[in-house]
């Protein structure tokens, strides 16, 4: 057993998560901003610690990670307009992450992107996405660069259908759906898969059983 924080812990992701992990046998810290969070994720089987993403500092991740062996960068600035928070949640949020997490001690991190963000983007493309894109691309690249036992999982347009234990994994996996629910096993076995270390995966659903498109 072994005790998982997961950053952006009251996210969509990270709901699904929670009990995988549990599942598996390993205990979750979710780690969110907000007080009105801890009855929902202590039910899902959490320990619930307050740390506000954007206006704390690293050394306050590092202090909410303590005693744990793991991070999950889950966290995201949501698909509102507000294109500051796609740089200081998706972006300064997984830096200061991955500050903390070495402060602590933490080797392993697992970091949620999405896929296609190394991709050229098109003269067209709208502001809002842009700094999405960017954000995301700028923190895989961080982490790759960190020295952590990293793994990056980029998975494509998220959906709320039930999972189905079938994907299609791997860095050159084209554009597709995949369900949070698919996302979060992947994660959870990802977790306690040492061959996962150093990579970084496209993910959407396809035809081929967690366990074996990681393996």
């Amino acid at each position: 057993m072994s005790r998982i924080a997961i950053v952006g812990g009251h996210g969509q992701v990270a709901r699904q998560l929670i009990p995988e992990l549990r599942r598996t046998g390993h205990d979750v810290v979710a780690l969110v901003r907000r007080e009105a969070y801890r009855a929902d994720l202590e039910d899902l089987g959490a320990e619930v610690r307050l740390l506000d993403i954007e206006t704390q500092d690293a050394s306050a991740f590092a202090a909410a990670f303590a005693g744990c062996d793991a991070v999950v960068f889950a966290a995201g600035g949501g698909p509102d307009g507000n294109i500051e928070r796609k740089r200081t949640v998706d972006l300064e949020g997984s830096l200061k992450s991955i500050e903390g997490a070495r402060s602590a001690g933490i080797r392993r991190f697992v970091q949620v992107s999405a896929i296609g963000v190394d991709d050229a983007l098109p003269p067209d493309t709208g502001d809002v996405w842009r700094a999405y894109v960017e954000a995301k691309r700028d923190a895989d690249a961080a982490l790759r660069s960190s020295g952590l036992d990293w793994t990056i999982v980029r998975p494509g347009r998220l959906t709320d259908d039930a999972g189905t234990g079938l994907v299609s994994l791997g860095p050159d996996v084209v554009r597709g759906d995949v369900t949070r629910a698919d996302v979060a096993t992947v994660l959870a076995a990802t977790l306690d898969a040492p061959a996962a270390i150093g990579q970084q995966w496209n993910l959407v659903n396809g035809d081929v059983a967690v366990r074996d498109a990681i393996g």
